[in-house]
């Protein structure tokens, strides 16, 4: 007989002595675990918009409308405005709506689908702010430009050649792929830690269920 084989049947000694606990303390613990990480991921995004909404009172200053009315954005900047705080109020409500469900929840089976909703509803919510950040980018570049050029007459209009407007495009794109690496980094970071909690409370009721 191994030295490993000496060590299985050692920690089999052991575990006779440890204290086994019922399904419904088991579930009860995984409940509550649970029930904590929707929460924090409810209260994430709430200080999440908070923050935000400080930033853009702080940032969004005359001179920053008046760059916006230079540029004739001012109906598209607050449109942008309108369907963001749309967006984030809607996802905000659908994770009170999950720690709600999650709270109320009696059974494993009702608790594994809550936690597979809400794992789906931080996804869909990251994916929105991706997607929303790289068309709201885009089209404010082509938008700009649109107008810089209407507003250019003779020899200063933009008479760039095809190299340049290459590495404009270029510069522009390789701006953007920064920006969504670090947002996506910084939400992988923070919801992260939090979904990856979530699975693993899905696998152990999964595997208290088929006990």
């Amino acid at each position: 007989m191994d030295d490993l084989d000496l060590l299985k049947q050692d920690w089999k000694k052991q575990e006779k002595n440890l204290p086994h606990l019922s399904y419904d303390e088991l579930y009860g613990l995984i409940w509550k675990r649970s029930s904590s990480i929707v929460r924090w991921i409810f209260i994430i995004s709430l200080v999440e918009f908070g923050l935000a909404t400080l930033l853009n009172i702080f940032l969004a200053d005359d001179e920053y409308w008046s760059e916006i009315k230079k540029y004739d954005l001012t109906e598209y900047t607050i449109a942008v405005y309108i369907i963001s705080y749309a967006f984030t109020f809607y996802f905000i409500y659908r994770f009170y709506r999950n720690y709600r469900a999650i709270n109320s929840t009696d059974s494993a089976v009702v608790l594994m689908k809550n936690i597979i909703r809400t794992r789906k509803t931080v996804k869909y919510y990251i994916a929105y702010v991706l997607i929303s950040t790289a068309v709201v980018f885009m089209t404010t570049i082509v938008l700009m430009l649109r107008q810089h050029a209407l507003t250019q007459t003779g020899d200063s209009d933009m008479a760039f050649d095809t190299t340049n407007w290459i590495l404009f495009i270029g510069g522009i794109l390789l701006i953007l792929i920064v920006l969504l690496g670090l947002i996506w980094l910084i939400y992988r970071l923070v919801y992260g830690i939090l979904l990856r909690r979530l699975n693993k409370n899905y696998k152990e009721l999964k595997k208290l269920e088929m006990e």
